[in-house]
């Protein structure tokens, strides 16, 4: 019994350090967060994260009920999940590039919130992280290296696992959008510096599409 608990606190340590390490190492979801925080100010930020962090709602349902071991040995199903990423990172370079729709910035004397909605702003996060392979390998491949299948209560224990990466998630990006959205002060009313940015993350997200499209299983 001691070392079962050894064990689990163990594997516990694991999967904190694993899952600080994805969810802070910069990929699509922190990137929107950014430039949500950084365009458009520090609630904007705040909901980004929320909608980033809801996107990870479906990865961990798939890993719950065992539809991720199915999907990820379906090369059909790994190809159109890649290449609808691929798709909708390159809309969201565009959007960065023309400073327009969720990413555009927020005027100094347009009203908070703008005329993009809470909505648009959550869809948009929850899309980005829906699509990101980052997420599809934890899920698919690191997070069932932490539950033993075999005995009851697995889902359980997956599903709480998945729970925690939530948390995890939603903190870390909470921070890079309410960091973004005070570095916001110092670029507002510049345009030319909020037309560098917005090329800038517009180039980050071509080279994430780039990535994934020649990504293999």
């Amino acid at each position: 019994m001691d070392h079962f608990a050894r064990q689990s606190a163990w594997m516990t340590v694991e999967f904190w350090v694993t899952s600080i390490v994805v969810t802070a190492t910069p990929g699509t979801g922190a990137l929107f967060t950014i430039a949500a925080g950084l365009g458009r100010g520090v609630r904007a930020g705040l909901v980004a994260a929320a909608g980033s962090t809801l996107g990870v709602v479906p990865h961990m349902a798939l890993a719950v009920t065992g539809a991720a071991a199915t999907l990820a040995a379906s090369p059909v199903a790994f190809e159109a999940i890649k290449w609808l990423g691929v798709v909708y990172l390159v809309y969201m370079a565009w959007g960065s590039w023309r400073q327009t729709g969720v990413l555009a910035p927020l005027g100094e004397k347009e009203a908070p919130g703008g005329d993009v909605s809470t909505a648009r702003v959550v869809g948009g996060a929850v899309l980005v992280n829906l699509l990101n392979p980052k997420l599809t390998v934890f899920f698919f491949v690191f997070l069932p290296i932490f539950v033993d299948t075999s005995v009851d209560g697995a889902a359980i224990r997956m599903a709480g696992l998945g729970a925690l990466f939530m948390v995890i998630t939603l903190l870390i990006f909470a921070v890079y959008g309410a960091c973004a959205a005070w570095m916001r002060r110092y670029v507002i009313g510049r345009p030319i510096v909020m037309r560098r940015i917005g090329r800038l993350f517009a180039a980050s997200f071509l080279v994430l599409a780039v990535m994934l499209a020649f990504s293999r299983r």
